[in-house]
């Protein structure tokens, strides 16, 4: 279950240089994948064995770099709503200021689990403005130097402190059933969805509150199907007409996609790809996530050609690439056109997630297809695949192949093995990862 970690503060005090330091902590950036604009906002951070997610509210906001207190409210509210963990960052060279105090103040109120950050330490001299900090009545000030990494281990150990144990009971209870997450930009139709499944029937609704405090499990077992649809709350909230939609619905989307097995990501058919679909896309790419894709409100699409749905599905394969391999659906959740398929199709990605191919058979078709085309020859040195085996329970289809020199394959050649899996196992849907190791 995903744990999300909040850094907040007033512009200039190294937020982002802090983001940048924790999820590189010793190499520990779990993805390095390029992503969409607002990447560098969000990362996952791997220590002493705890993984959590870390998120820069700063540069989520739109006029962040402007020292505008509503823009600095706007971001410590999302982070009182949304984290487990706040890291406060003040500037050991300025001191405290309005602001700070301000900020403070809110936090103060706001219950939650609070880190005192005290940033630009990079010379022993400024350990000295450390105490100052005392009087935001926030704790004990952690002096660290996110330009060179001094104290950023402590940092983390107190983090991992404060997280909140999760519950294994709570946690298998939820286990054994797929859990699917309805994703996708203000006002494509999520609400909608969820209310044209659930129905009017609400006695078959059973909500249990997650193990994350955001995350709340509806448990639909009707028309043979049996899973949890996964909401964050207040997903569902009407937004102030003065937040900033886009941002509040993309962290929000972070929670629910982590708690998920699948994905449903709804599109807006009167709208198109947005560069916001982009950004959920991909966010499900990074944490691995089984992916549906729904296109809603066809029943206000003039055009309902077979011409236009190639060329809108050919659209959004084109966006999403180099992940192509999933399915993608026409529905209105408005007419309940096609809704079920949209369940039906969920489930089998599930399945496919879970699927495990024999060994045996695992072997006999990828060395022929190897042999057909071996890995390209590097500096004179050939490559050997000998031998090729799938994990065992892991979340993610994963594939180990065996060789003398693992280093020399690169991507391109990872991507043919990929294609060569998908061509001759049903893997629709799901990423699956592809690893090379020394025999």
């Amino acid at each position: 279950m995903g744990q999300l970690v909040a850094i907040v503060g007033r512009p200039n005090v190294g937020k982002s240089t802090l983001f940048n330091r924790l999820t590189e902590t010793r190499q520990a950036i779990v993805d390095e994948t390029a992503g969409t604009t607002r990447d560098r906002q969000y990362g996952k951070v791997d220590w002493s064995g705890r993984e959590f997610s870390i998120v820069d509210t700063g540069g989520w906001v739109v006029n962040s770099e402007d020292i505008f207190e509503g823009e600095i409210n706007k971001q410590v509210a999302l982070a009182i709503e949304q984290a487990d963990v706040i890291l406060f960052v003040v500037d050991a060279i300025n001191g405290v200021t309005d602001l700070d105090d301000h900020v403070a103040e809110i936090l103060r109120k706001s219950k939650k689990s609070i880190i005192l950050v005290a940033n630009k330490v990079d010379s022993n001299e400024w350990l000295y403005n450390v105490p100052e900090f005392y009087s935001l009545g926030l704790g004990d000030p952690y002096p660290v130097s996110a330009v060179s990494g001094y104290g950023s281990g402590d940092l983390l150990d107190e983090v991992i402190k404060r997280l909140p144990n999760i519950n294994d009971n709570e946690e298998e209870q939820l286990e054994n059933i797929p859990k699917f997450a309805i994703v996708g930009r203000p006002n494509a139709g999520k609400s909608s969805l969820i209310n044209a499944f659930i129905g009017e029937d609400r006695n078959i609704v059973t909500n249990i509150a997650g193990t994350t405090r955001d995350s709340i499990y509806t448990r639909y077992n009707k028309y043979g199907f049996d899973f949890y649809l996964v909401d964050t709350a207040g997903i569902r909230k009407k937004q102030k007409v003065n937040e900033d939609i886009e941002y509040y619905s993309v962290i929000r989307s972070i929670r629910a996609i982590e708690a998920s097995d699948v994905c449903i990501l709804m599109i807006d058919a009167t709208r198109g790809i947005e560069a916001q679909d982009s950004n959920i896309f991909s966010l499900i790419q990074r944490n691995k996530k089984g992916l549906v894709v729904c296109v809603n409100k066809w029943d206000l699409v003039e055009n309902k050609s077979l011409e236009a749905i190639k060329f809108f599905d050919a659209a959004i394969r084109e966006r999403f690439a180099p992940f192509t391999d999933f399915p993608i659906i026409f529905t209105s959740a408005l007419t309940k056109q096609r809704i079920y398929k949209v369940l039906e199709t969920a489930v089998e990605v599930y399945q496919n997630r879970l699927r495990l191919v024999p060994t045996s058979q695992l072997n006999n078709i990828m060395l022929e297809a190897i042999a057909t085309y071996p890995p390209p020859a590097n500096k004179g040195k050939y490559v050997k695949i000998k031998y090729v085996t799938m994990l065992k329970g892991s979340p993610v289809p994963t594939f180990i192949f065996f060789c003398n020199l693992p280093q020399w394959v690169k991507e391109p050649y990872r991507r043919y093995l990929e294609n060569k899996i998908r061509a001759n196992w049903e893997f629709h849907g799901t990423p699956i990862n592809v690893y090379m190791r020394e025999k």
